[in-house]
């Protein structure tokens, strides 16, 4: 971007504060329900997995689905009016790192979902979580710890920017 171009200096801008604030979103969102999902699972309150896992589903749809997809638009729309190639060591690796979060995260919506009708189904009967739903957050866990450090690494990687080979 050139000094004679304030048109594309204030469109790089306000794509870099859409940018920022959709990070924001989508790990915060990420972190903050995740952290409130896992203290209610610890707590075994199948009434009150249900009703936190149906509001984990509902953010997840609400806030991360739409910052997930404004990421990359806004991500490659930056990269492009900064002159960066597109095929950068940096952003190939940024790029493989978002695959691999969102190939962990699509699995874990379908989890919630299903913990949340398992967790439903038991307080109506006034029963136990049963085992199916113990052993699909144990898939949740798993799922999660990649799709967060590769949203850490992410980070890294737009700060730094470092030239990997």
């Amino acid at each position: 971007m050139g000094a004679g171009e304030p048109a594309v200096t204030e469109l790089y801008l306000s794509l870099k504060v859409v940018h920022i604030v959709s990070a924001a979103i989508l790990f915060g969102t990420g972190l903050g329900t995740a952290l409130h999902f896992w203290l209610v699972h610890r707590s075994g309150n199948a009434l009150a997995i249900a009703v936190v896992a149906r509001n984990v589903v509902r953010a997840d749809f609400a806030l991360t689905t739409p910052a997930g997809i404004v990421q990359p638009l806004t991500g490659l729309a930056l990269a492009h009016l900064a002159g960066w190639p597109l095929l950068s060591s940096w952003l190939v690796a940024t790029y493989a790192l978002y695959l691999l979060a969102f190939a962990c995260w699509a699995p874990v919506v379908v989890v919630q979902i299903r913990a949340r009708d398992l967790a439903a189904q038991a307080a109506r009967r006034g029963e136990s979580l049963p085992p199916a739903y113990h052993k699909i957050m144990r898939w949740w866990f798993a799922l999660g710890w990649p799709a967060f450090l590769a949203l850490i690494g992410i980070f890294a990687l737009m700060v730094t920017k470092p030239d990997l080979w």
